[in-house]
Order: C-alpha cells, then structure tokens, then sequence
C-alpha cells in the first residue's frame, strides 16, 4: 500500500485571512491540529485548490489512557472535530 503524501492547509479567518498553515494527510488530521490550539471554526483551504474543508472544533480535558506512560498528567486536552462540509472559492 502506498504511503499517502503530507498536505498542507491553510488557516482562514471569517474575512479570508490565511493565519497559518497545518500539515496533514487529510484534512481532518489537520483540523485536529488547529483544535488543539483552541480554534473553534476551522476553515482548511488545501494549498495549491480551491477547496476549503469546514469543521466544527473544540478540545476537552480527560482522563489519560490506561498505556500512558508514568510521567504524563492524570488529565490531558484532546480535540475534537466535526465536518460540517466544503465549499468552492471563486477566487485565489
């Protein structure tokens, strides 16, 4: 099976701003990555497209796993995200 290629995603803000850019394979290992620094409306627009990914984001405290090793917190942040759909930009 062959190895999937990294992609980057740009950031945007409400107006359209690019604030930022995360790595993924997918969009949604993105999304995690800007949850995890506590944005809530996650829009990805893949770089080189025109396609923007939109998810719903938020990160909770819970309780570490059962395998964590010794020197990590009872409570860790994980995200959490929610596809809530795509769109097309008319222009780049």
């Amino acid at each position: 099976m062959a190895e999937k290629e990294a992609r980057n995603f740009a950031l945007r803000d409400a107006k359209g701003n690019e604030d930022g850019v995360f790595t993924g394979k997918s969009p949604r290992q993105a999304a995690l990555k800007a949850a995890n620094r506590g944005v809530t409306d996650i829009r990805l627009r893949e770089r080189g497209t025109k396609k923007v990914h939109i998810f719903t984001g938020e990160r909770k405290q819970v309780k570490k796993p059962a395998n964590a090793p010794a020197w990590m917190p009872a409570k860790i942040w994980k995200p959490f995200v929610k596809k809530v759909g795509t769109e097309k930009l008319e222009e780049l």
